[in-house]
């Protein structure tokens, strides 16, 4: 694994740091006083013990020994209230900030554009929105608070003990100085762990979401076995990543243990032969020892906070590179506002490439008129999809130029001109809800009459008044509980409910029979009056009454016409149109009919 500079990467999440603590810096503050008090409580209870052992027990002044206890009892409530409120205070605000960081990111990946989409899994952007803001909490959370409150304690102790031995206090600051030299050195190393489990758990977290979408696929191909081994070897990397950082964990945890041995066998021989010297009482040396704790403590806890710490801070090291994606509707070219539109969509040598020097068209060029279909043909990779794609604005051309009345479209505001665009893709993508619902998306504002005008259009009612709950049925993840033809009439009627202006049908009666494509088709012509139609279609013979064809070629128009010139032409169109219906139709004539095919299709 490539190690990044770790001293630029800190110095580039300082920023982000500041940024998550700038808003929080009064709940902050409130958190450092009670945490002070917290601590300061915490140290009455070794700090009376040298009043207890040396005005109490050795002198025999028992008129102490009440107010002694009384100031303990008092410090401990306090300690116990300080640590409720720091709980309630800190930790719901840790959790309010993965809260507000999920909404965040998930709405700027929601607006990045299709390309960022194409270059990562479902499941990593899953983990990315859930999984990688988790340990910020402790940056705003008792986490960061804690350790400040354990550095000021150590602080207070140490000014404490080095008033009663200034010799032991600086052997010890020695001996912690060099083991805090080894904590940094050991916390560089586990960050990158931290990073690339954050990464392994994306990778992981993205096949599983595919393997449980795809499972019907899975089940077809009897594929249980293998996918299973897929998953228990990034399981496995992952698990491995889990074993190197709790080896270095453990070495932490194992070097701090060891230095509170030392640390303490140090002061025994050191505070005894300073009693036997008299140079120090006994009820000093009993405090020097417990107040000793409260001054290493700190170092022990680093290991356990600062482990935490390193883990949110490779989170928050993901969650910008996501975060410095531009958003599409961010680009400063698009400056221009679109009117309503009549819907003239022009190519003018439009050039593409989804990758440098793997260029898919060459020079497009045509004209679709407000009120005309357009249809696209052509094998399979020929750059059908890809010229819906720019239509759709999901791309942008790499030279020449896509006009929707006039204004280039890579300078548009594209909320200003998808509102008046309506798509119904090859794949129909259905929501877990109910039909309604998801006839209703496209529109949300729109009236129960217009859904259901919708809904009879695409023919969609024919199917929904037969299930028990009419159009509040639930149609389960992706419409898993439809078949691919009632999907697709879902997928229709919120396209006509959208009332667009462009209007782009991507195979979007592929999944019909017959019948029922011909009367959606019905209802589309009427759609499709006055309204810029694009259409992609397999099934030739639904486009047969399109204003104007194009068959399209490795990325260039071969051929450009409707479909009775283009059948005259007898070129590839011909050969396309022709083909298909051979076969379609010889799967119904007996044999010797398929030579009247071509009669028949003329």
């Amino acid at each position: 694994m490539e190690k990044p500079k770790r001293s630029e990467s800190l110095k580039t999440l300082l920023p982000e740091v500041m940024a998550l603590l700038k808003p929080r810096r009064g709940l902050l503050l409130i958190g450092a006083v009670l945490m002070l008090i917290n601590r300061v409580c915490g140290l009455a209870l070794p700090f009376s013990t040298k009043y207890l052992v040396n005005d109490v027990m050795l002198k025999g002044e028992f008129k102490l020994l009440l107010p002694i206890v009384l100031t303990v009892v008092a410090a401990t409530i306090i300690q116990g209230v300080t640590s409720f409120s720091l709980t309630q205070l800190l930790s719901k605000s840790g959790q309010r900030l993965i809260y507000e960081m999920r909404i965040k990111i998930q709405d700027h990946i929601g607006r990045l554009p299709v390309r960022f989409y194409d270059a990562n899994k479902t499941g990593t952007l899953v983990s990315r929105i859930m999984s990688d803001v988790e340990g910020v909490r402790n940056l705003v959370g008792t986490g960061l608070v804690e350790l400040v409150g354990g550095i000021l304690t150590a602080i207070i102790a140490t000014v404490l003990l080095f008033r009663t031995s200034a010799t032991m206090t600086s052997i010890v600051l020695v001996v912690l100085l060099a083991f805090g030299a080894v904590l940094q050195r050991a916390f560089k190393t586990v960050r990158p762990i931290f990073r690339e489990r954050g990464k392994i758990t994306a990778e992981v977290t993205g096949r599983l979401t595919e393997t449980l979408g795809g499972v019907r696929v899975i089940k077809g191909y009897h594929a249980e076995d293998r996918e299973a081994g897929i998953f228990a070897k990034g399981a496995q990397r992952l698990l491995d990543n889990v074993f190197q950082s709790l080896t270095t964990i453990s070495l932490m945890t194992l070097a701090s243990t060891v230095l509170m041995g030392l640390v303490g066998a140090v002061i025994m021989y050191l505070g005894a032969r300073q009693i036997a010297a008299h140079k120090m009482q006994v009820g000093d040396f009993v405090m020097y020892t417990a107040m000793l704790a409260f001054m290493v403590a700190p170092v022990v806890q680093v290991v356990n906070i600062g482990t935490q710490i390193s883990e949110a801070l490779a989170g928050l090291e993901r969650t910008r590179q996501i975060m410095r994606e531009r958003p599409e509707d961010e680009d400063p070219n698009r400056t221009v506002l679109l009117p309503l539109i009549n819907g003239l969509v022009q190519f003018e040598n439009v050039h593409f490439a989804y990758e440098e020097k793997k260029p898919v068209l060459h020079g497009i060029s045509f004209d679709s008129r407000p009120g005309t279909v357009t249809a696209l043909v052509g094998s399979s990779g020929s750059g059908k999809s890809t010229i819906i794609g720019l239509v759709s604005a999901f791309h942008t051309p790499t030279s020449g130029q896509i006009l929707v009345d006039g204004f280039d479209l890579s300078k548009v505001q594209l909320a200003s001109y998808r509102t008046q665009l309506g798509v119904v893709l090859q794949e129909s993508f259905l929501f877990d809800g109910s039909i309604r619902e998801n006839v209703g998306f496209s529109r949300p504002g729109a009236t129960e009459e217009q859904i259901m005008e919708a809904c009879r259009i695409a023919r969609v009612d024919e199917f929904a008044l037969n299930f028990p709950e009419k159009f509040d049925t639930i149609v389960g993840e992706r419409g898993v509980k439809l078949s691919g033809g009632q999907r697709q009439r879902v997928s229709i009627a919120r396209a006509i409910l959208a009332d667009p202006r462009i209007l782009i049908l991507d195979e979007a009666t592929s999944s019909l029979d017959s019948e029922s494509e011909a009367l959606i088709q019905e209802g589309l012509s009427h759609l499709m009056q006055g309204r810029t139609t694009f259409v992609i279609a397999h099934r030739l013979s639904t486009i047969r009454r399109a204003d104007q064809i194009l068959v399209i070629e490795e990325g260039r128009v071969l051929e450009r016409g409707n479909h009775q010139e283009l059948y005259a032409k007898r070129g590839r169109y011909y050969d396309l149109y022709t083909r298909q219906h051979a076969v379609e139709a010889n799967l119904f004539l007996a044999p010797g009919e398929g030579d009247k095919i071509e009669a028949v299709v003329t």
